[in-house]
């Protein structure tokens, strides 16, 4: 009974030596040292100061600029999650009734995508969709007065395909368009 008792012991300790440091310290090492960019967060510099990360949507409030999608958590990855509201929730559907009406002010000829109405499961998602960006050109053409030709072609640069070609849509990171946005 001893015996046993003490291999438990032993085992215990090898194996949280193991998986607890051993393990970690070798795949941020690798993750360091292949992948630095990755391995930090995705981290977006504008003069050494940290802005921001590629990784977790930033709330932009002026017309000046691209909106991401809607946050429970008002896009802070401390309180990262949804609301749990459900489709019968009158919260959920009295938000979302103001969100297309105000939508339907700022571009009355156009059908409002999805995505600028719906949150993502961890409200940081930092993506819309294509057509989310397309629908807010009219608004941020007028707010910073320059053509919606500029504003269209900096959306196809910063669109993404697919993943692998297969999986999800068409997308466009919101942050770095703005960035760029403010060039």
């Amino acid at each position: 009974m001893l015996n046993h008792f003490k291999t438990a012991i032993l085992l215990t300790l090898i194996l949280t030596i193991l998986t607890g440091l051993i393990y970690p310290l070798t795949v941020t090492l690798i993750a360091k040292t292949f992948f630095p960019y990755q391995a930090s967060g995705s981290l977006i510099r504008k003069d050494k100061t940290v802005i921001g990360s590629k990784l977790i949507a930033q709330d932009f409030k002026s017309p000046k600029y691209f909106h991401p999608r809607p946050s429970v958590s008002n896009h802070d990855p401390v309180k990262s999650g949804g609301s749990n509201l459900g489709p019968t929730s009158k919260v959920l559907i009295n938000r979302i009734i103001m969100d297309v009406q105000k939508l339907q002010k700022e571009n009355p000829h156009s059908s409002i995508p999805i995505d600028l109405v719906t949150e993502s499961g961890s409200g940081l998602d930092p993506h819309i969709s294509i057509k989310a960006a397309e629908f807010q050109i009219p608004r941020i053409a007028k707010a910073r007065n320059i053509t919606q030709e500029k504003i269209y072609t900096l959306i196809k640069k910063y669109s993404e395909g697919k993943l692998f070609g297969l999986y999800g849509e068409s997308r466009v990171n919101v942050l770095l368009l703005n960035l760029d946005l403010d060039k």
